[in-house]
């Protein structure tokens, strides 16, 4: 178990045990650098790429000992059962042993298609490589969309709470201006049915929450604990270069999935030359040492033994000169493969380009949105509070008192999202651009803290 992994669980467990005694002590919160060293060990399909390149690994030696030399031994022992008679002489036993022994070590001296072959090895191991990339970028963007899920949800929670309460009190309000005959039982009936609404919102909200969480615990293996939530102060980066053009060529040479492509590209040249090698000649040499031992024979008079020592060296040529039509196949369909792989460089490039140019859109209008609706809400609390203050004098009408509310805490909703899913894009630019890293979460922490400024949505208006 490594330290980080240790420090998380030490910290979740914490959580949990405080959570139980009711202590009002602060519990420290987990941040997303603290999940990220959970999810590198326990997400499965992380994992899974990861043993996909280690098994990826192996190709290249595998493909580089067809070029080594290589030793094989053999050998055997019999022994031979026989009678025989010669002429005017009795039937006589013949039986004898025989022991053969040997050594041959060959050594390739032109080999194509094992060379092409340790080529298309390399070319393997750079895509599964680029795949691991894509996949530890991909585990990146999972933990984070659904880490900024979580925290929004909670948010939304507290926004529904806050919602109901401030109706609560708008109820006991009409009620008051009811009995004293200054307002209808239509307004008693509007603001108690908004309340029942809001109570039925606070519901979806836990649901969603709940959805929220073990989606996260899904990537964690492990139930989160308290999350660090964003500042309500923090400042939200922009791209950096601001110029769109050199996200756009980033992505188009440096995305995983664009590097994967193009070793896939690679390999299906590989494989075209391999099947085109099969018609050229391998040259091998071949040397050998062996024994032969018998103790005698079975067709002379006199049994004598034999002791064999012999070594030989050779160089074998071997030329292919029918088979029947199966190159042309494998060649034919080795030029297929290469198309379909260029096809697919062409769609990834394309692909990536566009992930650039959405994620940098969404990083710009997000900031301008988030900017927009912290606008919205302050104009908000005070169309509520003056509503408020007129419904008390009897200028305004109890409708507008809950229109203004249910306005101001839509926002605040929106609010919370909008800053999340402005983070998220600025991640998404990165991994479009093959430049996203655990650095990038590190970042994001310093935005965030373990005991956040007060939530807007949980003050009353």
């Amino acid at each position: 178990m490594t330290v980080d992994k240790a420090r998380v669980i030490l910290r979740m467990i914490g959580t949990a045990f405080l959570g139980l005694c009711g202590c009002g002590l602060p519990v420290a919160a987990a941040d997303l650098n603290d999940l990220y060293q959970l999810a590198l060990t326990n997400d499965p399909t992380f994992q899974s790429a990861a043993f996909a390149l280690q098994v990826a690994r192996q190709l290249r030696p595998e493909a580089f000992s067809a070029l080594l030399p290589s030793l094989v031994a053999t050998g055997s022992g019999s022994r031979a059962f026989g009678r025989t008679r010669y002429t005017a002489t009795p039937e006589v036993d013949r039986s004898f042993d025989t022991d053969q022994w040997a050594l041959q070590l060959t050594q390739p001296l032109f080999r194509m298609e094992a060379i092409l072959g340790y080529g298309e090895a390399r070319a393997a191991v750079e895509q599964a490589a680029a795949q691991y990339a894509a996949a530890e970028q991909d585990l990146i963007l999972r933990l984070a969309r659904n880490y900024f899920d979580v925290v929004v949800a909670e948010r939304h929670v507290a926004a529904a709470h806050s919602q109901v309460t401030a109706l609560n009190e708008q109820l006991r309000a009409a009620r008051r201006s009811f009995e004293a005959g200054v307002a209808s039982i239509t307004d008693v009936d509007d603001t108690q049915s908004r309340a029942a609404l809001a109570e039925a919102q606070v519901v979806a909200a836990l649901n969603d929450l709940e959805s929220s969480r073990a989606a996260l615990e899904a990537i964690i293996g492990t139930s989160p604990p308290a999350l660090s939530a964003l500042k309500e102060a923090a400042v939200l980066p922009r791209p950096v270069p601001s110029d769109i053009a050199s996200w756009i060529n980033h992505a188009i040479a440096e995305n995983p999935a664009v590097t994967a492509a193009n070793a896939a590209v690679s390999i299906a040249e590989y494989e075209i030359d391999r099947s085109r090698s099969q018609r050229l000649p391998t040259v091998d040499m071949v040397a050998t040492y062996g024994g032969n031992y018998s103790s005698g024979n079975i067709t002379q008079p006199t049994n004598f033994g034999t002791n064999v020592r012999d070594r030989q060296v050779s160089v074998q040529v071997s030329v292919p000169l029918l088979e029947g039509g199966a190159l042309r196949a494998h060649v034919a369909e080795a030029r297929a493969k290469k198309s379909k792989a260029q096809a697919d460089f062409l769609a990834a490039q394309r692909q990536a380009s566009l992930s650039a140019r959405q994620s940098y859109s969404a990083v710009f209008s997000g900031v301008s949105q988030v900017q927009a609706l912290e606008t919205a809400i302050a104009a908000g609390r005070n169309s509520v509070k003056g509503n408020k203050v007129g419904y008390g004098l009897g200028i305004r009408i109890n409708s507008d008192v809950l229109n203004a509310e249910q306005q101001l805490y839509s926002t605040l909703q929106d609010l919370h999202k909008a800053r999340y899913d402005t983070l998220f894009a600025g991640l998404q630019l990165k991994a479009a651009a093959g430049e996203l890293s655990a650095g990038d979460l590190r970042a994001i922490n310093a935005l965030f803290s373990p005991n956040p400024d007060s939530d807007p949505a949980a003050e009353n208006p």
